[in-house]
């Protein structure tokens, strides 16, 4: 589907993210479901599509893989990750007219064409879109009171909404922007509508854990636990104090606890939800966090959240990989931060596990904001980079994001060089910013990485996932691309106005012109397309046998190379 000579051009400005109105929810998830289905090419949709080029704008006219209608798609040029992008929440059969103006509809025509053996992952997907569309309109109803909340307690200027207290805060603003490629994101498979609101990220709750107590002689353990942490007796069972240890369980789990884990009757611990939602922040030391596991999935019905204990073990090996390059690295020392995530606890079971996150100290008069709240709206209706900006960079935004990407390219490009390829998205990655003091970065979350022994001089064992390892350097080209040029630069960029993004894309090429070895060069800069996250594809719509899929967070396509169009409009 590559536009001939002569077409549009493939870019178009895109308006800054923001919570649809309640009314037009459903006509807006339509479109991000439409714009996914083609990207990821879901029954040859992207592969045969024909461009129609008519008075009332560009339409593509789509041949479903094993259906014999073919429909027309109002589109409009695009070229994040995709050509084109839908312009309306619409399709129409070409032949009798019939109207497509909802996901229900749309998938039982997908699902129709389908293999009969796929077909339930598009009813599983079906699900997913009216889960979400449920949760958007919650969110459309109930999202001033929040932000109320929120002006309330920290004021109105998310800029100054500093420490580690204040980070589920600027966390709840970031949950309140749509994900970037997954349509459905505000979907949680397993999920009691009526619980979003007691538990969810976007609401700012605040809730008590529940604590479970686990045999010494079944637990493994790593690190040191916070001085707070509960002894048997304080949670009301005395007899099991000598050889039992407290596991924080959340509340939406507590019913599922297997063996031999033996539950408590006393709630222990304010905490409040995290972007991850099964990460919380402890309320008298929100300094300290805790990842536990939920009985739910986000990002595909695949994509659960449960902790398997293998990912506590990689966590705490990639920091300590990511240490090691800071120790050979020194210009990052003080402008790259890491979690400290050495310390965990399990059972051998996923739903029997916890990590405890610590931030670095010194971190009270500073502003960690996630880089997913970037383009959130603060509760004055301001966006908050232009809040940060207003108060770092005298109103530049372009000024704060160059700041940004030159750290975060460096150090990405840096880490290339050591065979190391980062799943370090949005939600994981936080710009520190303090008043005298250049622009940090501060990662978490580092299991999930790519590693290429042959290209990696420091230590690299103590992994548990074998897919860790790769014996090329492809799959890290890969994860470089959809993580940090996609996630963390191109869906940044595509928010802004046209001028803003075209000179945002040319400091990204330039950047990576000027860091990335040969190899990750010709990958990024020179290929024409780039690998692209086939999220619900590998996520819900096809098994892991029918997609091939080693891991469904690391299954591709490919899209539009847009930094080298940026490159070429110098």
């Amino acid at each position: 589907m590559t536009p001939r000579a002569g077409d549009p051009p493939i870019f178009r400005a895109r308006s800054t993210p923001s919570p649809p109105a309640a009314h037009r929810f459903e006509g807006e998830l339509l479109c991000r479901v439409l714009d996914t289905v083609l990207r990821e090419d879901v029954l040859g949709l992207r592969g045969t599509a024909v461009p129609l080029y008519r008075t009332d704008g560009t339409w593509l006219r789509l041949t479903v893989r094993g259906g014999t209608d073919t429909w027309l798609l109002p589109v409009r040029a695009d070229g994040f990750q995709c050509e084109y992008a839908t312009r309306a929440p619409l399709l129409v059969g070409e032949h009798d007219g019939t109207r497509v103006t909802d996901t229900d509809h749309l998938l039982a025509v997908l699902r129709d064409a389908a293999d009969p053996q796929d077909r339930s992952g598009f009813d599983d997907f079906a699900e997913e879109c009216r889960q979400a569309a449920g949760a958007g309109r919650l969110l459309a109803r109930t999202g001033s009171a929040v932000h109320a909340r929120l002006a309330e307690r920290h004021g109105l200027d998310p800029s100054a909404w500093t420490g580690p207290g204040a980070g589920p805060a600027l966390d709840t603003l970031a949950a309140h922007v749509d994900h970037p490629l997954y349509p459905t994101a505000r979907a949680r498979s397993g999920l009691a509508a009526a619980a979003l609101r007691r538990f969810a990220p976007e609401y700012h709750p605040s809730f008590r854990l529940r604590w479970a107590l686990l045999p010494h002689d079944a637990t493994t353990r790593a690190g040191t636990l916070p001085g707070w942490w509960p002894t048997a007796a304080e949670l009301g069972r005395p007899d099991l104090a000598p050889d039992h240890l407290a596991l924080p369980v959340h509340p939406l789990t507590f019913d599922r606890l297997p063996a031999p884990a033996v539950p408590t009757d006393r709630e222990y611990l304010d905490v409040r939800p995290t972007l991850s939602m099964r990460t919380v922040a402890v309320a008298h030391d929100p300094a300290v966090h805790l990842k536990l596991p939920l009985p739910i999935a986000t990002l595909g019905l695949r994509n659960r959240r449960t902790i398997k204990p293998g990912t506590l073990v990689d966590g705490a090996a990639g920091q300590r990989l990511l240490a090691e390059v800071l120790n050979r690295e020194p210009r990052f020392r003080d402008r790259v931060l890491l979690a400290d995530e050495q310390s965990h606890l399990h059972a051998g079971h996923e739903l029997l596990a916890a990590l405890v996150r610590r931030h670095p100290p010194g971190l009270e008069d500073a502003l960690v904001l996630p880089l997913a709240a970037l383009l959130a709206k603060g509760p004055d209706g301001a966006l908050v980079l232009d809040r940060v900006a207003d108060r770092f960079h005298g109103g530049d935004r372009f000024a704060l994001l160059a700041a940004y990407l030159t750290l975060l390219l460096d150090w990405q490009t840096t880490l290339y060089r050591y065979g190391i390829a980062l799943e370090s998205h949005p939600q994981n990655v936080s710009l520190v910013l303090a008043k005298g003091r250049p622009a940090r970065l501060l990662f978490k979350d580092n299991d999930g990485p790519r590693v290429y022994p042959a290209h990696c001089p420091l230590p690299h064992g103590g992994f548990d996932d074998p897919r860790t390892y790769t014996t090329h350097e492809g799959p890290l080209a890969d994860v470089f691309v959809t993580i940090t040029v996609h996630l963390c630069a191109g869906a940044i960029a595509f928010a802004l106005p046209a001028p803003e993004r075209d000179r945002l894309l040319r400091l990204v090429y330039e950047q990576l012109d000027e860091l990335a070895e040969p190899e990750l060069r010709r990958r990024v800069l020179l290929e024409d397309r780039l690998p692209v996250k086939a999220m619900i594809t590998a996520g819900t719509l096809l098994s892991k046998q029918r997609s091939g899929a080693a891991d469904i967070n690391k299954h591709y396509t490919t899209g539009p190379n847009y930094l080298r169009w940026a490159a070429s409009r110098r």
